[in-house]
């Protein structure tokens, strides 16, 4: 079978516009979460969220190419410029272009300009909408700007299962490349979720925070949306040696799921499936993992459910892992959320430290497992698990690990 390893990684966020400052607050466990500034405070009950800050697209994009770009697509190419730049790979070798995938997961596509369109239909009472519209809300419009901004004519097209879409996409690129279809894949996520109308309709569900995103933690109050971008370089393994690649770490096995049950309300048995089947497929043994990067909303549902696959999973062995949710610092990032978590990912391999699930006060005795509260721990990391289960009951698990 062929292996895949990741060779490139870029991102932007709420705590950094690069890969590198966005692990870097993660490690710290310093927040990203602060008051919404896009929206108006008063039209929100909910007024925190986890914005991208001090963002101008106008030093990434020129006039020409910006008006085709909704927030998501720019964050979408903003990492992956990031990440091609650090792979140092060059699509101009051989037949690379045809031989290169491009597969980029989003919840809710392109939302900042679907709101606008309709602030302008039914706010301002306007007949007429941006004449690009279409081509910015569209969902597969990150995976389309990435193939025409690196020439790229392999497999392309976009990923929307909610907040498990990321992790959907690096299984798809896993299976693709493994498949022989390609040699290489741009894969990840990107959101541009915080709209009024998008935030409202999330206040309704009674899921969003008023205070900060406190997952596993007794007084956690809920989600905080997030946004942003994280996009990596995957490799065929012998291509990537073969031109003499920084390997970053290998992208061993992915599982997913479906619960066929209930559209919000998360599934243990859901979740156990899909964190066997990524083990399964990685060929890894359960005391392989090294640390385990959490679905973790804190939400009143999600982490007690969570906690509980954890531990039929893992048996005696899920009291000792080190666990814990960075969405505590980047927020819900939703169709985003995977991508940005494997920055976390990669970063405990390479350092050997697990980031910590910061804004913890008390324990809840529901969630009785090791959540590395407040502050970053060293560990023995030689394989690491990350979780996404998203509304829908739709679960992508995916495991990497230092290469051997």
């Amino acid at each position: 079978m062929r292996r895949v390893v990741i060779t490139g990684m870029g991102a932007i966020g709420a705590l950094g516009h690069t890969a590198a400052e966005t692990w870097r607050e993660m490690l710290a466990g310093r927040s990203g979460i602060g008051p919404i500034q896009a929206i108006p405070a008063e039209k929100l009950r909910a007024k925190v969220a986890a914005e991208v800050r001090d963002y101008d697209p106008a030093r990434h994009f020129d006039d020409k190419r910006l008006p085709m770009l909704d927030r998501t697509s720019q964050f979408a190419l903003i990492a992956a410029r990031e990440a091609v730049r650090q792979s140092g790979i060059d699509f101009d070798q051989g037949d690379l272009r045809e031989r290169s995938a491009v597969i980029v997961g989003t919840g809710v596509g392109g939302e900042t300009s679907h709101d606008e369109a309709f602030r302008r239909l039914y706010g301002d009472n306007n007949p007429r909408v941006h004449p690009f519209t279409i081509v910015r809300v569209m969902a597969n419009a990150p995976a389309c700007q990435l193939s025409i901004e690196f020439g790229l004519t392999g497999p392309a097209f976009g990923v929307v299962s909610a907040c498990a879409s990321s992790n959907h996409a690096f299984a798809q690129a896993l299976q693709t490349i493994r498949a022989g279809s390609a040699d290489v894949a741009l894969a990840g996520g990107a959101e541009a979720c915080i709209t009024l109308g998008l935030t409202k309709a999330w206040e309704a569900m009674r899921v969003l925070a008023d205070d900060t995103c406190r997952p596993f933690c007794l007084q956690r109050r809920g989600l905080v949306l997030g946004e942003g971008a994280a996009i990596f370089v995957l490799e065929e393994y012998e291509h990537a040696r073969r031109r003499g690649a920084h390997i970053l770490a290998e992208l061993a096995g992915a599982g997913l799921s479906a619960d066929a049950s209930d559209l919000v309300l998360p599934s243990q048995a859901g979740a156990v499936a899909a964190m066997r089947r990524a083990l399964k497929d990685a060929q890894l043994p359960l005391e392989q993992v090294g640390y385990i990067n959490a679905h973790g909303t804190a939400t009143p549902a999600n982490d007690p459910s969570e906690t509980r696959a954890i531990r039929e999973t893992y048996g005696a062995l899920a009291g000792v892992i080190p666990i814990s949710s960075t969405k505590a610092v980047h927020g819900h990032a939703l169709g985003a959320s995977g991508a940005l978590e494997m920055v976390a990912a990669l970063g405990a391999l390479r350092e050997q430290m697990v980031p910590p699930t910061a804004n913890f006060l008390d324990p809840d005795p529901q969630c009785d497992l090791d959540y590395v509260p407040n502050v970053a721990r060293e560990a023995k990391v030689g394989a690491v698990m990350s979780n996404s289960f998203a509304f829908g009951g739709l679960n992508a698990v995916v495991v990497v690990r230092s290469l051997r």
